[in-house]
């Protein structure tokens, strides 16, 4: 079983695309696109059943350099 989170990444200006690539390259998101608005990129990851989210967050996405903020929202149920 798994969690379905997306997370929001606001980047530092000029480094969204390598931002991207250092999500890619880690092969932890379920899908990853570039967003208009406050955040830079949305990201979909499925977070292990065994595995806290906010551990997972902060260990795979929020080290990545050139990343200031990110927002994670938890989903519950699909429709």
């Amino acid at each position: 079983m798994t969690t379905c989170v997306f997370v929001q990444i606001r980047c530092t200006p000029g480094t969204t695309y390598e931002v991207a690539e250092a999500i890619a390259l880690r092969e932890i998101h379920s899908e990853l696109y570039s967003t208009s608005g406050d955040f830079d990129l949305l990201m979909k990851a499925y977070v292990p059943a065994d595995r806290d989210v906010g551990h997972f967050i902060n260990e795979s996405v929020a080290g990545i350099a050139g990343i200031e903020r990110t927002l994670t929202t938890l989903t519950f149920k699909a429709f």
